[in-house]
């Protein structure tokens, strides 16, 4: 086909820019200071425990150390020490049948390994930016990710929420009606 100035168009369309986006899922750009922080403890975790990926439940657990605001999302002391007690039982040893695997998710399309991120990590962090861009903020807060870990289902940051006895669905309830009341107070 002629573009009119004697080139031809490619056969092949140009890919949107969402799709030929190479950032790093631990790139600052659209990720609160905190959330920045957050991110690059849970790769320090991932490290120190000798896990080959960051995955959810190194995010999820330095969300907990580092946001007062996801914190208070767990209704008190009790549950968040015991959540605490099985991330810091996961580094220890619990988490030793996962470190040969990698955290992928059906609930995300298949991707593959991004610089030593889970794909169920990476796709966490991109939809955290997401959700702050659909409130119409330039960076994503740590509420932004907690939202994002529980919305898959087949998360190990969920599967150790269960272990603990906190409901995934009951705590996504719980981010979205504080989402919504922050809403209406602007």
């Amino acid at each position: 086909m002629a573009d009119g100035v004697g080139g031809v168009h490619s056969p092949n369309p140009r890919q949107p820019a969402r799709e030929q986006d190479t950032r790093r899922p631990d790139d600052a750009t659209g990720l609160s200071t905190q959330l920045v922080a957050a991110v690059a403890g849970a790769r320090r975790r991932a490290v120190r425990d000798g896990d080959r990926q960051i995955d959810t439940a190194h995010l999820l657990h330095t969300l907990l150390e580092a946001d007062p605001e996801v914190r208070a999302l767990f209704d008190g002391g009790p549950r968040i020490a015991r959540l605490l007690g099985y991330l810091v039982q996961r580094s220890i040893g619990y988490g030793l049948r996962w470190q040969s695997a990698v955290e992928d998710s059906a609930a995300v399309p298949v991707v593959t390994e991004a610089d030593g991120w889970s794909p169920a990590a990476a796709a966490a962090l991109e939809r955290a930016r997401e959700r702050a861009a659909r409130r119409g903020e330039d960076v994503a807060h740590g509420v932004d990710l907690l939202a994002a870990l529980v919305a898959d289902p087949q998360a190990r940051a969920v599967e150790v929420l269960a272990r603990a006895g906190i409901d995934a669905r009951d705590l996504a309830a719980r981010v979205e009606e504080q989402g919504a009341a922050a809403s209406a107070e602007h």
